[in-house]
């Protein structure tokens, strides 16, 4: 614990959801009282006027951006004007108001798919604006890129002082994992569990399981986040991961084994892979303000699936 937090007012925009609770507890551990999760009942952060009212209203000292319209390869292919125009106006308009009002700082959360779909191996911050990214998401990936370009220029002008961080795939306990929208470790658990409970030996999975991701237990973005909202003010972008690469492939045997499904995987080629790999330098997080993922794959997978277990009853789904 620091007194960095103790007199600090945080507003978390996403703090209801996935990540965005986890950072709220780690918060409240840090000894910050005075934190606003922001409802989308109450505030439509597509909207400007929101936006303003939601400054008001929490008076922040400093605002974390987790909020984001956010799914699969599938929601992303049926959703890709909805993901970019609500992502692109979220960011915008919370980083322009927060610099009318004097906001202290603000913590943008970018995200993985902003990388070009070729970029070399490990992923490198030097290396984002090196390309297109993979067709299927590029619509969110840009629109969340986007507040990199607002945060530089906006402290080159105005000496904002804001930061973005591109956190890998996230997962963990308290995951969405609707079949439909999730991403593919919790629909790879949930499918595991299902096909296991129901006696089947096979069930179908998306493309040909070769492409490579890497991913962050909640846990510990919560804490990377946490970590350079305290220590870090510089204008650079910085990946938030683990560097440990795996296929989709290995990855779905991992859970299957976790789980006890001892049956065949069929790989629909006909779907899309999405893109080709996945892996991050998470040199620079290290580097400038000591960030280093404590959960390797596997023991985050085994809490994950401990935790889809003992809470199946109350699954979170989302849909669009």
């Amino acid at each position: 614990m620091t007194s960095f937090w103790s007199n600090t007012r945080v507003v978390v925009t996403g703090g209801a959801g996935f990540l965005g609770s986890f950072v709220v507890e780690q918060l409240r551990a840090q000894g910050c009282s005075s934190i606003v999760v922001p409802r989308s009942s109450e505030y439509d952060l597509v909207q400007m006027s929101a936006v303003q009212q939601l400054y008001a209203d929490a008076k922040p000292d400093i605002v974390i951006h987790l909020a984001a319209r956010v799914g699969g390869i599938g929601a992303n292919q049926a959703n890709p004007g909805r993901f970019f125009y609500d992502n692109l106006m979220m960011g915008t308009q919370l980083i322009e108001i927060g610099r009318q009002r004097g906001l202290r700082k603000f913590v943008a959360l970018g995200t993985i798919c902003a990388y070009p779909k070729f970029a070399p191996i490990p992923f490198r911050e030097d290396d984002i604006w090196n390309g297109y990214p993979e067709e299927t998401n590029a619509p969110y990936g840009l629109a969340k890129k986007m507040m990199l370009v607002q945060s530089q220029a906006y402290q080159q002008q105005y000496g904002f002082n804001s930061i973005v961080l591109f956190p890998v795939n996230l997962y963990g306990p308290r995951d969405n994992f609707d079949l439909q929208t999730s991403h593919v470790i919790p629909a790879l658990i949930r499918k595991c569990m299902e096909a296991k409970e129901a006696g089947k030996n096979t069930f179908t999975l998306w493309g040909d399981g070769s492409p490579s991701r890497e991913f962050l237990y909640v846990e510990d973005a919560a804490e990377g986040i946490l970590q350079a909202a305290e220590s870090y003010d510089g204008n650079l972008p910085v990946n938030l991961g683990t560097g440990e690469e795996v296929t989709i492939r290995n990855l779905a045997d991992m859970i299957a084994a976790e789980v006890g499904f001892s049956g065949q995987i069929d790989w629909d080629t006909t779907k899309p892979n999405g893109q080709p790999r996945r892996c991050l330098d998470v040199s620079r997080a290290k580097q400038l303000f000591g960030f280093q993922a404590r959960h390797n794959l596997r023991e985050g997978l085994k809490k994950t699936i401990g935790w889809f277990q003992a809470h199946r009853h109350a699954l979170r789904e989302v849909h669009f």
